[in-house]
């Protein structure tokens, strides 16, 4: 690879930004695409996919081929609520690849005895979330039950563009979470992006099937791009 664009690539990725890597395989002839700049690619379908999937691969395109290699910032999850599902979902999500932080300022529950694996912020949200660096490559979940912990952790986390945001609770519950959000001045396009009740609707009733049920929304979400609820 060139120097430029090796230069290039690794910009990209320090600033926590999307890449491909596209090389003509007859002339090795190269180019990055950066994620803002697909739509103008002759690739951009193909990019576009590769990017959602994680995969590199090769492709054709007119009658020439090419291998799109795909270079994506490493996922990240963030948790309010040091509760009974965190403790199970914090190291199921470490298996799939999420370094977890769990935020929650109530110090009885953010211990080290029931999180011994886990980054821990026994703070406020606004004291945590700075520290943390919310983007759009991390997925925030939403657990305590508690507007004065959640509220402001998912306000942040739509102005991150966070690519998944989900927030346990009741359809009722969420109404007046809505409610509460939309008068701090959120605007409803990004509302319209939190995922409550939170998970896949699979009659999850107990803390490992609720953990089970926001692992598969979330990789939906990650992987397919959608923002549909099945």
């Amino acid at each position: 690879m060139r120097l430029d664009l090796l230069s290039s690539l690794n910009k990209e990725r320090a600033a926590r930004r999307a890449a491909a890597v596209v090389t003509e395989l007859e002339s090795g002839e190269q180019r990055i695409v950066r994620e803002a700049e697909i739509g103008r690619d002759p690739l951009a379908d193909a990019i576009a996919r590769q990017l959602r999937t994680g995969k590199s691969t090769r492709v054709e395109h007119e009658g020439r081929a090419f291998f799109i290699e795909v270079h994506l910032p490493a996922p990240s999850m963030v948790i309010t609520g040091a509760v009974h599902v965190s403790q199970i979902l914090a190291p199921m999500a470490r298996m799939l690849g999420y370094p977890v932080a769990i935020v929650d300022p109530r110090t009885a529950f953010a211990t080290r005895e029931r999180f011994p694996d886990t980054t821990l912020f026994p703070e406020w949200p606004d004291q945590a979330l700075p520290k943390i660096g919310l983007d759009r490559w991390a997925a925030f979940v939403a657990l305590t039950h508690d507007p004065k912990i959640d509220d402001p952790a998912i306000a942040a986390a739509l102005k991150a563009d966070c690519f998944y945001v989900g927030a346990l609770g009741s359809k009722n519950t969420h109404a007046k979470r809505i409610e509460r959000l939309s008068a701090s001045g959120i605007e409803e396009d990004r509302l319209a992006r939190i995922h409550a009740p939170i998970g896949l609707r699979i009659g999850a009733s107990t803390p490992g099937e609720i953990a089970i049920s926001i692992l598969a929304e979330i990789t939906l979400r990650r992987r397919s791009g959608a923002e549909a609820r099945p």
